[in-house]
């Protein structure tokens, strides 16, 4: 490998085809596929599930699995061709020159070995390295990916670790050998925001430490902005459009970038001046894709005659830097003219007070130790919650994972009950109701939209039998006729064709399994839905649609809805009022606006700062929290954000340690629960800002 040139491309794919062979017929997943990755670059590779992002990327470790097979291209990696090599020249360049790192954490890690001998195995095997050495080296890359206490995780299991530190983990056993290339897929999704934003700089920093060049497959735009000096678009098994992050942010030239950004909740987008566009039409099969242009039936700009003519090839864009479009018209397209297809919608004025909670507690009690001995331990997943919520209303609760977001959510629900306070719905207290005990006209008003739609929906069942099977349960109508009708009635609310009613779940996509899902959910004439991360599992652009869908809905319902999520993009987009939690306490409340700037509570600033914004002009203030949240069964004294705040050496003598923080209300209504004084919370500065051009 030595006679590499480091001026060269360390990566280049060229015209690579790829197939999946069944026994019915040759699946092709990829056609075409060029991309270029220089020594010290970041490419970022965009596009929605299916279209071939992470098939590319096995593809380079040469691993397809027994259907996967290389139809056609090649893969230069430092100038040899990984599709000529043998297994025995792989292993060498696998793990130690080219690494990757997954999507779930638990996947690369070894649950019955401790962290220390999972890290020294790497340059143990690959370099021959004496074990002494490599567990100081393991330790020192502990140290280096920012994980608190080294010797303690070296010594730790996989179990023992958080998420975060787990993904830390696996990044730092990929650069164990000092990688030249790491592949990294789609490595923050299953993280919050705020261990994301972490890791991200962790990425960056130590691509810069050690000159790795990285190919990092995001769905996520804002992510790749963040990370990487060139991206490329790819849609339907091909590249679209490829260049500079500026050139293809500011300047694309492909009708699907332009698409992918209309669909996704930048600053100032506004869900009834400026609601977002999503992509009409869906994704094609690999075996069903049309002639000429992949995109072209989904197309605003589409020629027949032209754009389905023949196959169209990767042209030279002037403008820019290695900047190409697959499109035979981008030179005649008028790229800065306005949307055509963005119609405002009605503001819906919030109606009467539907759900009031005051002092809600909810406690679970759990053994002290795994063999359910020792003294009873006490987790405070919610305390003293207060909030109100109205008709037509979008209540937006956001926060870390183990806040006590989906608590709420199941107390409310009945699915739990709570420990003291109270819940009024409707003027019907339900606090202590479980859902068995419900009534059926209490249970069809109140349902809930659950993130996962694969997870909810019987896959036994036809899609028009769930719906009807609800509507029963509910009791809805006299006859069956009667029901298949509202059935039908509801599948047009959701806008799915009537002849899905036939389909089997398997048969739908993930945007279509959670329609089903929000359908089910307002068959009994549900008046308050709680929406549990209801588009995090879905594409951006089929996220654009479920969140207009939700916001239709609701206009013409009157429906309040709860919106529980970690993206605040989306939440500033959708919602009317915002609620911050952290470790069981709302820390902040109020209206978006005043959610959204100064003055915060010290745990908004963050995550506000944390999120990835898909926009060039955005300047953010950087605030990346250290440590993970602590224990919900061990908290700590004083004020619950006390051990992450930057705040608090702004607070005089040991309040943050000792005391829980007062709500302070400020204008308009504007609640915070902190212990910083007003005069500190009102010079405070906005964590977003938005460039001037």
């Amino acid at each position: 490998m030595s006679d590499w040139d480091p001026s060269q491309p360390i990566l280049q794919i060229e015209n690579l085809s790829i197939s999946f062979f069944t026994r019915l017929r040759e699946i092709p997943a990829v056609m075409d596929f060029s991309c270029t990755v220089m020594a010290g670059e970041a490419m970022g590779l965009v596009g929605e599930s299916g279209c071939g992002k992470s098939t590319v990327a096995l593809a380079v470790m040469r691993d397809l699995g027994k259907n996967g097979r290389i139809t056609g291209g090649r893969i230069l990696f430092k100038g040899r061709d990984l599709t000529n090599m043998s297994q025995e020249e792989l292993r060498h360049i696998r793990g130690s020159e080219i690494a990757m790192i997954y999507q779930e954490p638990m996947a690369s890690l070894n649950p019955a070995m401790k962290i220390g001998a999972q890290l020294a195995e790497v340059p143990m095997i690959h370099q021959g390295m004496g074990k002494d050495e490599a567990w100081k080296l393991a330790r020192q890359i502990v140290a280096d990916v920012r994980l608190p206490d080294p010797d303690r995780i070296i010594n730790a299991y996989p179990h023992q670790l958080s998420g975060g530190q787990q993904q830390r983990i696996v990044i730092a056993m990929a650069l164990m050998s000092k990688p030249a290339l790491l592949i990294l897929d789609e490595p923050t999704t299953a993280l919050d925001v705020t261990v994301e934003a972490g890791i991200v700089d962790l990425v960056r920093d130590l691509g810069e430490k050690y000159g790795t060049s990285m190919l990092f497959i995001s769905h996520n735009l804002g992510l790749v902005l963040d990370v990487c000096d060139r991206i490329c678009v790819m849609y339907s098994g091909e590249a679209v459009e490829t260049g500079r992050i500026e050139d293809v942010f500011d300047h694309m030239r492909h009708p699907y970038t332009q698409a992918l950004f209309r669909s996704i909740p930048l600053p100032g987008a506004d869900k009834n001046a400026r609601p977002l566009i999503s992509i009409p039409g869906n994704f094609p099969l690999p075996h069903e894709r049309p002639p000429g242009c992949n995109f072209g039936p989904r197309c605003d700009y589409f020629q027949k005659g032209r754009c389905d003519a023949a196959d169209v090839p990767m042209s030279p864009v002037p403008e820019g830097v290695r900047h190409e479009s697959r499109c035979v018209k981008w030179a005649e397209i008028d790229w800065d003219a306005p949307p055509a297809k963005r119609v405002e919608k009605p503001r819906v004025p919030p109606g009467k007070v539907v759900l009031k909670m005051d002092d809600l507690k909810k406690y679970y009690s759990i053994a002290g130790n795994a063999f359910g001995r020792g003294a009873k331990k006490v987790v405070k997943a919610n305390e003293t919650l207060s909030f109100e919520a109205r008709e037509g209303e979008t209540l937006a609760i956001v926060g870390e994972s183990g806040c006590g977001k989906s608590t709420f959510a199941k107390v409310l629900m009945g699915l739990e009950t709570a420990t003291s306070g109270s819940i009024m719905l409707f003027d019907e207290n339900v606090q202590s109701t479980p859902i068995q005990k419900r009534n059926t006209d209490t249970v069809s008003r109140v349902q809930m939209v659950f993130q996962n739609p694969f997870d909810t929906l019987n896959p036994s069942m036809t899609v028009g039998r769930q719906i009807i099977r609800a509507l029963e349960i509910f009791r809805w109508g006299k006859s069956d006729d009667e029901r298949e009708q509202k059935m039908l009635e509801l599948l047009d609310l959701v806008k799915l064709p009537r002849a899905f009613a036939e389909r089997m779940p398997r048969q739908l996509s993930g945007g279509q399994k959670q329609r089903v899902g929000i359908a089910r959910a307002f068959a009994g004439g549900a008046k308050v839905v709680v929406a549990d991360e209801p588009v995090s599992a879905l594409d951006v652009s089929v996220q654009a649609a479920v969140t207009d869908l939700l916001m239709d809905i609701q206009r013409e319902n009157r429906t309040t809805l709860l919106f529980i999520s970690h993206d605040l993009s989306i939440v500033r987009y959708l919602s009317d009022r915002v609620m911050v939690m952290y470790l069981g306490h709302v820390v902040e409340m109020g209206t978006t606006d005043q959610v959204f700037s100064p003055p915060y509570h010290p745990y908004t600033e963050a995550l506000l700062s944390a999120v990835p914004i898909a926009d060039t002009h955005v300047e953010k203030k950087r605030i990346v929290l250290e440590g993970d949240i602590p224990s919900a069964v061990n908290p700590p004294p004083g004020c619950p954000f006390q051990t992450r705040c930057r705040w608090k050496s702004q607070v005089p003598g040991n309040l943050c340690d000792t005391q829980m923080p007062e709500v302070q209300v400020l204008d308009g209504g504007h609640q915070i629960k902190c212990h910083l004084s007003r005069d500190i919370l009102s010079r405070m500065e906005p964590v977003i800002k938005i460039a001037a051009e």
